[in-house]
């Protein structure tokens, strides 16, 4: 089913994506570059009202978009920090981040539907705020990391099944089409976001082979470079999370995974990639609860920490 997207959001979506919409050096930022800086990771999960810290309402996530955009920060996914990337889609002077949405909740991404069933996304829902603030912020960037599971429960699978928030099961793949098609990052978060020291290397290698066969039943050929750990723990043989096989047993088929970024649950902001100590087999997030992304850029610029675009891309 085709998304129902005005044919103004449509191009600006594009533009902002494409290869050849990097800002010219006529809009490059404030900042002077800091190849060395940190770069911080920020993590969401239900984007509604609620009594925890993995909740946090639209009204919040906008606020700190604005202060982010404000504060010269703008966003690129982890496959591109992890990649030495940010130099490359980001113009000279500005400070990278990263933002990553876990659990694939409907919250994150959902449908309204229209009369003769036209769809239209949610405003209020994150992919609905972050494509909004795109469209109508120079320089802002369809650039975001959905960590995905395909069968968590309340809705945990791919953004909404059996009418679970009025999101209908035949949705789940045309909502992870979009987000590839508009620029965003998909990572692999387990099947149903097993906690991984409990199980054997076997069940282990199952459950994230099993969302990554999902995903590419979604969207053929996509490549998963990110693995979030469901909880924040490692499973006991740590180098499963980011490389493994499991065979399909009705298929025969082997797939494989190879993930060379993967998502610690919490921390602060993480070194350089070009810092010997980065590490992106754990990498830090920080949850985005209450005002966590002011007190973060708060610290950073007060002590002009943060990396800041601007050296040649690829060195």
């Amino acid at each position: 089913m085709k998304m129902n997207i005005t044919p103004l959001l449509a191009l600006l979506l594009a533009a902002c994506n494409s290869a050849d919409a990097r800002t010219p050096d006529a809009q490059r930022g404030p900042f002077a570059p800091n190849r060395m800086g940190y770069v911080p990771v920020f993590e969401y999960h239900v984007i509604a009202a609620g009594p925890t810290e993995f909740h946090h309402t639209p009204g919040e996530l906008q606020r700190d978009l604005e202060l982010l955009y404000r504060r010269g920060y703008r966003p690129v996914t982890v496959a591109e920090m992890n990649g030495r990337r940010m130099d490359a889609v980001l113009p000279a002077g500005y400070k990278p981040f990263v933002a990553v949405f876990d659990d694939a909740s409907p919250s994150q991404f959902r449908y309204i539907e229209r009369a003769g069933g036209r769809l239209e996304i949610d405003p209020t829902s994150a992919v609905g705020i972050w494509t909004r603030f795109t469209a109508t912020h120079p320089g802002w960037r369809n650039a975001a990391t959905f960590c995905v599971l395909s069968a968590g429960d309340a809705g945990g699978s791919f953004f909404g099944n059996g009418n679970i928030q009025g999101q209908k099961t035949a949705w789940r793949y045309p909502k992870l089409r979009f987000l590839v098609r508009s620029g965003f990052e998909i990572c692999n978060h387990t099947q149903w976001h097993a906690r991984l020291d409990r199980y054997s290397d076997a069940f282990i290698q199952e459950q994230i082979a099993r969302l990554a066969m999902a995903v590419d039943s979604a969207v053929p050929g996509y490549r998963i470079t990110t693995f979030a750990l469901p909880l924040g723990v490692w499973p006991r043989n740590r180098p499963l999370a980011w490389h493994g096989a499991w065979r399909d047993p009705k298929s025969g088929r082997v797939v494989r995974y190879d993930h060379p970024a993967v998502l610690e649950v919490s921390g602060g902001p993480n070194v350089s990639p070009y810092d010997p100590r980065y590490d992106g087999h754990s990498i830090d997030r920080i949850i985005g609860y209450r005002n966590a992304v002011q007190i973060v850029l708060d610290r950073l610029d007060r002590h002009g920490t943060a990396y800041v675009t601007g050296a040649a891309a690829g060195r």
